[in-house]
């Protein structure tokens, strides 16, 4: 007899627990589309919490040392508090850790496998520390390695194993090396699409096309989840579709918009938040979540997600540069009063209804477009691409968007609450010399010469 378990890892048959493998733990937690990416310091538990309320449906923990989870206490107390993993309200978790040493990954996923429904290998950080410490991507040069790690968790774990890796510039390769993972034990695979070299200034698009060759040519029943590209919540299912994939991870498109996700309808309110709003539902929550690494992420998700929003009030990017994870709580709330009050007096502005709108440009060769949206709204972070700075290219796409959309002027002073007018010059002067798109998508900006 088959029953189930609370543990979603799990079933129970003849009195004996089962581990879950590939798609019936897939199954078991819900068939999860919308996926938080385990990120550095950045999807700690206020913030996971926050995600699902906009619709993710799966998160995973920050990427957490292996090594120093196993053995030093303080860095464990740091990074795992008693309520992460919960089931009422944190689940489905996977655990991600980084490693190179097969035993230290399973001394501190056995630290955690009872609060979490899996554990993954972190095989996709490209960064400098990353090659130092020798784990990350930096295992794509040591297969065997790789394989010993999973394959130590995938047979000494109560719970499954799963593994996020990038990918070669070797289509063949790429394939060899994601079924190597999959051999090793791991039961789910997330595959970024883009090589260990795209980083930082290099960073570019994701290869959805690879992607697409990987799913197709890896067996039909493999769990399969993509990573890269993801900018507006619309890219989710285009993505789904173009790869085939099972769902869709997002790192950077999640911190600077905890509204991607939201796909179940339009809500301008769920997709692209207020600004005001979205950091008083965080900061609630953060009074609600114990533990250092909620505090001591605050200050970081705030410069995500506020990225233009504060080039207009450097005095609140001053505030929040100046504030310490030990602070009080109290003072973290007086940066969150300070932006309502200045978005509040945005919206008593009699045009806002025309002011506060997203408008499509037009269709990119990536199979998107760009869009534009008020700076007192959450919005994607645009990164290089073949050397053109986001900035820029988000910048030309508007242009060409001026003589077919009736677009409003917004000047706002950097220090002062928010006070907006507008300006109804000719679209072929703004088109030609006095816009820019401030950051990356604002509202057209009028800017004195």
């Amino acid at each position: 007899m088959t029953v189930e378990s609370k543990d979603n890892s799990i079933s129970v048959s003849d009195g004996k627990k089962v581990k879950l493998q590939g798609r019936d733990l897939f199954n078991a937690i819900g068939c999860p589309t919308k996926i938080v990416a385990p990120m550095v310091d950045q999807s700690e538990l206020a913030w996971r919490i926050l995600s699902r309320k906009y619709g993710a449906t799966l998160c995973y923990t920050p990427m957490m040392h292996a090594r120093l989870f196993a053995t030093q206490e303080k860095y464990r107390k740091d990074m795992w508090s008693e309520l992460d993993g919960d089931q009422k309200f944190d689940r489905p978790l996977i655990a991600q850790f980084c490693a190179n040493d097969p035993e230290y990954l399973l001394q501190a996923a056995k630290l955690v496998q009872d609060k979490v429904d899996a554990v993954d290998l972190n095989l996709g950080c490209p960064q400098g520390i990353a090659r130092k410490g020798h784990y990350g991507a930096f295992l794509m040069d040591d297969w065997d390695l790789v394989h010993k790690l999973i394959r130590t968790l995938h047979e000494n774990l109560n719970v499954p194993v799963t593994a996020k890796i990038r990918v070669y510039d070797d289509l063949e390769k790429s394939l060899d090396y994601a079924k190597m993972v999959l051999d090793a034990g791991a039961q789910f695979i997330t595959i970024h699409g883009r090589t260990r070299e795209m980083k930082g200034q290099n960073t570019g698009l994701a290869n959805w096309d690879t992607l697409r060759y990987l799913r197709d040519n890896l067996p039909n029943d493999t769990v399969f989840f993509s990573n890269g590209n993801i900018l507006y919540p619309d890219d989710i299912d285009r993505c789904i579709k173009n790869v085939n994939c099972d769902g869709v991870m997002s790192a950077e498109g999640n911190l600077f918009n905890p509204g991607v996700f939201w796909t179940k309808d339009n809500d301008k309110e769920k997709q692209y938040p207020r600004v005001d709003k979205i950091t008083r539902e965080y900061f609630e929550i953060l009074t609600k979540t114990p533990g250092h690494a909620s505090r001591h992420a605050f200050k970081n998700h705030l410069f995500k997600y506020l990225r233009n929003f504060l080039p207009k009030h450097t005095d609140i990017r001053t505030d929040i540069a100046k504030l310490h994870s030990s602070a009080p709580l109290e003072e973290f709330e007086k940066i969150v009063i300070s932006i309502e009050k200045i978005v509040q007096e945005i919206f008593t502005n009699e045009d806002i209804e025309k002011l506060d709108i997203i408008e499509d440009g037009p269709l990119e060769a990536w199979g998107g477009c760009y869009k534009t949206i008020p700076y007192w709204r959450c919005q994607p972070y645009f990164r290089p691409v073949n050397g053109v700075d986001g900035k820029e290219r988000v910048k030309e796409a508007l242009k060409n968007t001026v003589s077919t959309i009736n677009q409003t002027d917004i000047t706002t002073d950097n220090n002062t609450s928010g006070n907006t007018n507008t300006d109804t010059g000719n679209t072929k002067r703004k088109a030609e010399s006095d816009i820019v798109s401030d950051n990356n998508t604002n509202k057209i900006v009028k800017i004195s010469v």
